[in-house]
């Protein structure tokens, strides 16, 4: 039996086996608990999603699932149900990404670093700010996402962690404190961060990013979060400046050599490199902003080094890599010499 392999038939037997027994009597026939992160929506009901997955599995495959076999979450139960064409509502809300937190702790900042009230007008107009975000899809939300309630509470979780604040700290989250701690040493430049989310997401320009594509964002430190990051990687693949880019290097030096590393991919791979490299934009995220993308701000160079750069925050450039790639072989270098000196100077002894 493959799990997930669901037909639309086998949903709806159990659909139909749920109606006829009642939630509880499903429920405890298969050894399932309430669904407590995704609902499956039909004909104006409600079903436990994970339930009716895993007994959907006894139509088409001789028995059903056991709780303990999958998941309900959207990797299991909840895709399998989408995939057969039906409709699966989150119970709960997802948490809050750091694009999410720099604009609430911005905002917290301006006001003296207290909590808001879900009434304050500032709390109200983040909250539809919020809601236009692309980082959570439509299905991970529910009827209370980012609601002025939500984000007022957001708010004094970053206030009380403040290390002024004397009184308990309100549950909050390491992320939260993560992005305060970055808000406190680089107060300018996070608020920056924050305006440029905020242009970004006002104007549409952050709400239509492909965030589906952008999974090995995992890789990247960017506190500047995910937003820009894919704006900022969204550049990188211009294929248009890219070109441009690698036509005026090649006018200059005639070769195509990674600026941090001196890697070349002709010079290794023969015709199969020729003419490959990867282009870094170098200007940092908090102020590359909307501007036009000039020749300058671009920088030619390996995966290696592409990855090395954007691995760790802050990022550093093309050229401070280059010095810690010369240091490290310098060191190398000397290491065996020193050896060697060791040993002579050891047989002298002798």
């Amino acid at each position: 039996m493959r799990k997930g392999a669901i037909t639309r038939d086998a949903v709806l037997k159990a659909i139909a086996e749920y109606d006829e027994l009642g939630q509880s009597e499903f429920l405890a026939r298969y050894h399932f608990s309430e669904a407590r992160s995704y609902l499956l929506l039909h004909e104006g009901r409600e079903y436990d999603s994970k339930a009716i997955a895993g007994v959907a599995h006894k139509w088409d495959h001789g028995r059903a699932l056991l709780p303990q076999e999958f998941s309900g979450g959207k990797d299991h139960a909840a895709a399998w149900l989408k995939r057969s064409g039906f409709e699966v509502k989150s119970v709960k809300n997802p948490d809050w990404a750091r694009d999410e937190i720099i604009l609430a702790c911005h905002l917290v900042m301006t006001n003296g670093w207290k909590g808001l009230d879900a009434d304050d007008p500032r709390v109200i107009e983040l909250s539809g700010l919020l809601q236009l975000m692309p980082i959570h899809a439509e299905a991970d939300r529910n009827e209370k996402f980012r609601n002025a309630n939500g984000v007022a509470r957001k708010t004094f979780d970053i206030a009380t962690r403040h290390p002024d604040y004397r009184g308990k700290p309100t549950k909050g989250g390491a992320l939260d404190v993560e992005v305060l701690r970055n808000f406190l040493a680089r107060p300018t430049e996070m608020a920056k961060v924050a305006q440029l989310i905020r242009q970004g997401v006002t104007t549409g320009e952050l709400q239509t990013l492909p965030l589906g594509d952008d999974d090995d964002l995992s890789d990247y430190s960017a506190p500047e979060g995910r937003l820009l990051m894919s704006q900022h990687k969204r550049r990188e693949r211009s294929k248009g400046l890219r070109k441009k880019k690698i036509a005026a290097v090649l006018k200059h030096d005639g070769t195509l050599a990674c600026e941090a590393c001196g890697f070349d991919f002709e010079e290794v791979y023969g015709d199969r490199g020729s003419g490959y490299i990867e282009c870094h934009h170098v200007v940092p995220l908090h102020e590359a902003g909307e501007g036009l993308t000039r020749l300058n701000d671009l920088a030619l160079i390996c995966a290696n080094c592409h990855r090395m750069i954007h691995r760790c925050a802050p990022w550093p450039t093309p050229e401070e890599l280059r010095d810690l790639i010369e240091h490290r072989r310098d060191t190398a270098a000397r290491i065996p010499a020193q050896q060697n000196q060791a040993r002579e100077h050891a047989g002298h002894i002798a």
